[in-house]
């Protein structure tokens, strides 16, 4: 069996390399829209446009050049090379029987260490003789797959009334497939996860072994011939489920990751139900694609063929990124996560500015809802405004402003306060100073602080539970009272005594230090191209 999957292995390389034969790029890329810390590792992931860029003397990017770093999956990264290391300064509880195996299941679990295993399984489902053949080739349990010259039927679309969303009876039998060499016995024993948003299963457990070429011998309505996404997504109204859509396409970016143009935004994006995409975060998708969105809408009625498309990885997948997460205890810090986060603010452009002054900026996130609103919140903003070391301000996340400024207030916080809510996801593109501060996390105990883990930012969360009062509305839908359908009221000095706490983190994270520093750099620079005569 090793020796099988060796060998399925390297033909997988050999398959996805005539997959992008006919995307060679000339000269380097000028969509690579990388943030800077990241070319380092593009490069290295590809040495031949490495080389290209070497002696191309018009190459703007040869100071990222002739490193050894590498993303952290690759097969011969070593560990001081790669992108991040976890840390695990915490007990882990008895999950694990050493540091050492405490850091390496952080690592599987919620790292770039998912994507090496995603990678590893890959294993070809349906197999090409030839260059013109279709190939598809899945993760376990069908998690992410990936094929090439394959025929999608969607026709009987035209005969469904109902809005399709969640539905797994979108295709039937042989409405899927490609001329390659089936592997059935392989396929169905990868169906073993039938949910919607758990894997690609209910979709290719359809998938079947076609006599011809579909492209070449014209069954083809469509032909599409740059990459497509094909993506389930989850709930688009709440940021927490709509984010791990997100997340998981850009661990499905690195999972596929075989190809300069990996990071493209060249590409199409279908998700796959029949509503018409709108969400208060659809900015996020420019990040991965300059093209407007398909959905099942796009092609009823007609038989689609993809040169090259990829299932991504899902959101709620068993053990998944991020809704379902088992995190060992004691660890943090995600290079993934980071990763991220530094991706979609640098592709949506969000800055991180410069301070004339070192004080402690501090946003309260309000809620506009029915349930878990901080009654006394203008009380808490007056008592902080009272403290000359601290910035404060309190926003309110809604329709009212748009996604990519909501993104700049966050990303240009040190403490971020608010109730539990999906509106916490912001942790995510906090600064690693920062500190996320969950007023209260209403009994959902470990939601928000795994995802500040995963980020690599401190977290805090109230403790004393009798300095704080509930207020029942008494109109829980469920008949009865609820941690998440109930308001509440802080004690202002505990709640100062936490935001202390926090303040103290911040002013003493090594990152805030040198950020201040070279505020002051800045500034002094900045006073030497004064002209005299403004300082007259």
């Amino acid at each position: 069996m090793a020796a099988e999957k060796i060998f399925y292995t390297s033909k997988l390389v050999i398959v996805w390399q005539l997959l992008f034969a006919t995307l060679q790029i000339s000269g380097i890329d000028s969509n690579l829209n990388l943030p800077t810390n990241h070319l380092k590792y593009y490069f290295n992931s590809f040495p031949k446009v490495a080389d290209e860029c070497r002696n191309d003397p018009g190459c703007p990017y040869k100071s990222h050049l002739d490193t050894k770093a590498c993303w952290g999956y690759e097969s011969n990264c070593k560990t001081e090379n790669a992108f991040s290391t976890p840390r695990c300064p915490g007990d882990h509880k008895g999950w694990v029987s050493s540091k050492k195996a405490q850091i390496d299941t952080f690592y599987s679990q919620g790292d770039f260490g998912y994507v090496r295993d995603q990678r590893k399984e890959l294993t070809m489902l349906c197999e090409p003789l030839f260059l013109d053949d279709s190939s598809l080739e899945c993760s376990e349990h069908m998690r992410f797959c990936r094929g090439r010259n394959i025929m999608i039927n969607f026709t009987n679309l035209v005969n469904k009334k109902e809005p399709i969303r969640y539905k797994m009876d979108v295709l039937e039998e042989g409405q899927i497939g490609g001329h390659c060499r089936l592997y059935e016995q392989r396929l169905n024993d990868n169906t073993d996860q039938m949910s919607p948003l758990q894997s690609w299963g209910p979709e290719l457990k359809n998938f079947r072994e076609l006599p011809h070429r579909p492209i070449q011998h014209g069954d083809c309505d469509v032909i599409i011939k740059e990459p497509t996404y094909i993506m389930k997504i989850d709930a688009v109204v709440n940021m927490y489920h709509h984010f791990c859509d997100f997340l998981n396409l850009y661990a499905s970016l690195h999972v596929n990751q075989s190809h300069p143009s990996s990071f493209s935004t060249e590409n199409h994006i279908m998700v796959w139900e029949s509503y018409s995409y709108r969400s208060a975060f659809q900015d996020t998708f420019s990040a991965f694609t300059s093209n407007p969105l398909w959905d099942l809408k796009t092609f009823r009625g007609k038989v689609v063929c993809f040169k090259n498309v990829v299932f991504p990885l899902l959101p709620r997948m068993i053990f998944g990124l991020f809704y379902n997460t088992p995190l060992v205890y004691g660890c943090e810090g995600s290079g993934l996560f980071t990763a991220f986060s530094e991706f979609i603010l640098h592709r949506l452009h969000v800055p991180l500015y410069n301070r004339n002054n070192s004080k402690i900026r501090v946003t309260l996130l309000s809620r506009d809802t029915q349930y878990r609103r901080i009654l006394n919140e203008d009380e808490l903003v007056e008592a902080l405004k009272k403290n000359s070391r601290y910035e404060v301000q309190k926003v309110v996340y809604n329709k009212m402003i748009p996604f990519k400024q909501q993104l700049e207030i966050t990303r240009n916080s040190d403490i971020f306060i608010g109730i539990h809510g999906a509106g916490l996801t912001h942790f995510l593109f906090l600064p690693e100073w920062a500190v996320g501060f969950e007023l209260y996390n209403c009994e959902d105990v470990n939601c928000y602080k795994d995802l500040a883990r995963l980020k690599g930012v401190k977290y805090l969360t109230w403790e004393n539970r009798s300095k704080l009062m509930e207020h029942d509305p008494e109109t829980h839908p469920h008949n009865g009272a609820h941690a998440k359908f109930i308001n509440y009221e802080f004690d202002v000095d505990e709640f100062l005594k936490i935001v202390k706490k926090a303040e103290k983190h911040v002013k003493n994270h090594d990152a805030f230090k040198k950020f201040i520093e070279r505020r002051a750099e800045w500034q002094v620079k900045a006073d030497e191209r004064r002209p005299r005569s403004e300082e007259l």
